[in-house]
């Protein structure tokens, strides 16, 4: 987890950027932000609540990693060899060459750099960059001798951040290490932040191997093996019941002791091992044979591991135990069928 309870807040930078497809251009504050406690306290809150730190990056580049301009900015604040001013006018100038999409949207770009934050058991600087893009309107109540007022205004919600990372002084040679926050979804513009103003990468570790191994597994058994096999959808989702649960189970992967307890046939086991070859040539990883599971990665991915069967628009059947308990068949009539065998009604 971060820990921000030790954290100071050493000067934080404001600046406003618009969309350069539209030609809105920036506006630079040439003084760092005042800070009374509250306002600090607020700050902390919307630098630090929105993130998790499970899923880790790095900043990456195609050629030279002291290419990426961030890394170049960010590693002369750790240094010391220029001020945060400088240099985040430079990380301003480069969010809004980077805000070439007409649905980009403009806002509040804050700058921070954070002394003793705490991530992994290790103290540690970092900067943080924050974006502000969508307003909340709030009320304000005012007493004014024997009644009240109520005004309306808008402003950032500190527990919304809409796009934002920290970056800390630490993996330097890698990319320094990244966790990273982007409410956009959806569109051209949804990876702007993360692909193209920052460049990241995912951190080579046991969330990234364990959310790749399962990814492998849900595009092997839903789209290639029934290209393979006439598979009826109970025997896909039984697949991937027992993909999932080998990965709830136990502590550590092992491909040779998961292709046995998952596919068992030898030529369905063969057929896994070549797409798990492509997987990882597309996506230029490696794909380890052996490593600790996260259960962070499961609980995450597990979530789109669907175990439902859609019968038309008038039934939706559960398959989350023994396949033995499901049949599929037609009638006379040639109306297709699913019987369910159970012990209990609930």
């Amino acid at each position: 987890m971060i820990y921000a309870e030790d954290v100071t807040i050493e000067s934080v930078f404001l600046h406003h950027i618009g969309n350069k497809s539209l030609e809105e251009g920036c506006k630079f504050s040439e003084e760092p932000l005042l800070m009374d406690d509250k306002v600090e306290v607020a700050l902390k809150t919307y630098f630090f609540e929105s993130f998790n730190d499970k899923e880790l990056y790095h900043l990456d580049h195609d050629v030279d990693i002291k290419l990426n301009e961030i890394y170049s900015y960010v590693g002369q604040i750790f240094s010391g060899e220029s001020t945060l001013k400088e240099q985040a006018n430079n990380i301003a100038r480069h969010l809004y060459r980077c805000s070439d999409h007409p649905n980009i949207k403009p806002g509040e770009l804050c700058i921070a750099l954070l002394r003793d934050c705490q991530i992994e058991g290790q103290v540690l600087d970092a900067v943080g960059i924050f974006k502000a893009e969508n307003k909340d309107t709030f009320l304000k109540v005012i007493a004014r001798k024997n009644q009240f007022e109520v005004e309306s205004d808008e402003g950032i919600n500190v527990g919304k951040l809409d796009k934002g990372c920290l970056i800390f002084n630490t993996d330097e040679e890698e990319g320094y290490l990244v966790t990273v926050v982007d409410q956009t979804n959806k569109g051209v513009e949804a990876r702007f932040w993360s692909d193209d103003f920052l460049h990241l990468k995912h951190r080579r570790d046991i969330y990234f191997n364990t959310n790749n191994v399962l990814e492998a597994c849900k595009s092997f058994v839903s789209e290639a093996l029934p290209e393979e096999y006439t598979m009826e959808k109970a025997d896909q989702i039984d697949l991937l019941n027992k993909s999932i649960g080998y990965f709830k189970d136990n502590e550590r992967f092992v491909q040779e002791e998961f292709e046995g307890a998952v596919f068992k046939d030898p030529d369905v086991i063969q057929s896994f091992q070549s797409f798990n070859t492509q997987f990882a040539d597309e996506r230029d990883m490696d794909m380890p044979q052996s490593f600790e599971i996260s259960k962070d990665a499961v609980k995450k991915k597990s979530r789109v591991f669907k175990s439902v069967i859609k019968l038309d628009k008038n039934f939706h059947v559960y398959v989350h135990g023994n396949r033995d308990f499901i049949e599929r068949g037609t009638d006379p009539d040639g109306r297709k069928f699913y019987k369910l065998y159970y012990d209990n009604e609930q």
